[in-house]
């Protein structure tokens, strides 16, 4: 009954705060420009493109998902979306306002009200978030939790997760999975959580769970993300899943490398003063080249180039930055943290070697560990290496080889041109998270597996 109240006080906080978008963007520039505010051609028009384009900023950035995510990742998503609104909208006003008889031609006025605008809708926001989470957790306790696994060891990646989400789980065991009393151990929980369990016991465990209306959450294998996929088929009355292993067509190529070409180019232009300032930057600081290139695996496995703006010591050891690396040069933590030193990448792209969208071109070295303890990792050569991708916007620094891989994988499978067009404004966000490395400061920041002896079978 609670969880149905809180669904529908968020859903309507979800309207009021979507109107109170549109009316602050209404009203500000309605002050200057009377039409917006009377029923008229200007109004309509400015009504519509902002819905329109707010839906679409929406679908790419992320809803009002309150109780799902956390309080930041949903402030930054709406705001994004909120400010990429106001700017075709503003556009679109500076436009009707061209083709009225006192103005002769097009100019970006009221950019104060703009402004204006961005800065209430972000408070609004921020409020709105805070006020949603603050009643559905008053009136949704966090969920007893169960975490099902294997080894210790795992739970280091758990941790990370689960530990940030207090106010959503609260984990109550931590188990193996061939304890024999595992059914008695989950019957009262309301969520479980299984990593890395084996298929067949998993199955099992889901099963019992399903019955019992318990919620399940599970670390997918390459095999699920075929299943998640597949499409439903029916022979005669025999009912199939269908998965055709395709890869990326002929057109979508053809349209992927095009968008490429126009975007690399454009983005080279645009970006040619930083060149300029990260150059100088790198040479005042110690002297050494300023660029660094090193080669990396890419579709089929074939190794390039990749271009980069130095950011270590000359003549270091040629393997992955860690947190407070020694060898980062003072102007070279600058460029990292500001994502400048991979500019140089979209010589890349035009010739070719990358694509705008696409898995991260791992280091030689780490395509090759990697792929000795982790065949499958082989598979997210299928498609062009990307300066960005559904892996560095949703994964971190720290985010290990076989999530990596099924982030990537899900990319390849699902890939859309639409996909490629999300991914690119979704990276936008990847500017607002923090990339350093997290590590475990104290014992109260891993949990324990119960595994007693006499409770493992077939240990």
């Amino acid at each position: 009954m609670k969880k149905s109240i809180s669904n529908i006080i968020v859903y309507v906080l979800k309207m009021l705060m979507y109107v109170s978008l549109l009316l602050t963007f209404v009203i500000i520039f309605g002050m200057d420009n009377e039409a917006i505010l009377n029923p008229s051609r200007t109004m309509a028009t400015t009504i519509l493109t902002f819905i329109i384009v707010g839906l679409l900023m929406v679908a790419i950035y992320g809803k009002y998902d309150i109780g799902r995510r956390k309080s930041k990742p949903i402030i930054y998503s709406i705001v994004l979306a909120a400010l990429l609104t106001d700017v075709v909208t503003y556009l679109q006003l500076m436009i009707m306002n061209t083709i009225t008889p006192d103005v002769k031609a097009f100019r970006l006025t009221h950019i104060w009200e703009l402004l204006l605008v961005m800065v209430i809708q972000t408070i609004l926001i921020i409020l709105f978030v805070y006020l949603g989470h603050a009643i559905y957790f008053r009136l949704n306790p966090p969920e007893k939790c169960c975490i099902i696994t294997t080894k210790e060891s795992d739970l280091e990646k758990l941790s990370r997760g689960v530990k940030r989400y207090k106010k959503q789980y609260d984990i109550r065991r931590v188990v193996d999975y061939r304890r024999t009393d595992i059914e008695d151990i989950i019957k009262d929980m309301d969520t479980v959580i299984l990593y890395n369990v084996p298929v067949s016991e998993r199955t099992e465990i889901i099963n019992y769970c399903y019955e019992r209306l318990i919620n399940i959450y599970i670390n997918p294998e390459i095999t699920d993300i075929v299943e998640n996929l597949a499409e439903h088929y029916l022979l005669d009355d025999v009912s199939m899943l269908n998965f055709n292993v395709e890869g990326l067509t002929l057109e979508q190529r053809f349209f992927k490398r095009v968008f490429d070409i126009i975007v690399s180019l454009f983005a080279i232009i645009i970006s040619s003063p930083f060149w300029i300032i990260s150059a100088i930057a790198i040479k005042l600081g110690d002297g050494g080249p300023v660029f660094f290139k090193q080669k990396r695996a890419t579709r089929g496995g074939r190794v390039f180039n990749v271009y980069k703006f130095r950011t270590m010591k000359v003549n270091v050891d040629n393997r992955s930055a860690t947190a407070d690396d020694d060898r980062i040069t003072k102007v070279g933590k600058i460029l990292r943290k500001m994502r400048l030193d991979e500019l140089p990448q979209f010589l890349n792209i035009f010739k070719g070697d990358m694509s705008f969208v696409g898995p991260r071109p791992e280091m030689l070295e780490n395509v090759y560990s990697y792929t000795a303890d982790l065949p499958e990792f082989k598979y997210r050569l299928r498609v062009k290496a990307g300066l960005t991708g559904y892996a560095q916007i949703a994964g971190k620094y720290n985010t290990s080889p076989k999530d990596k891989l099924i982030l990537d994988m899900m990319y390849i499978e699902k890939y859309s041109f639409w996909s490629d067009i999300k991914l690119c404004f979704q990276t936008l966000i990847v500017l607002l998270k923090s990339d350093s490395t997290e590590g475990f400061q104290n014992s109260d920041d891993v949990f324990v597996v119960e595994e007693t002896p006499e409770k493992v079978a077939r240990k």
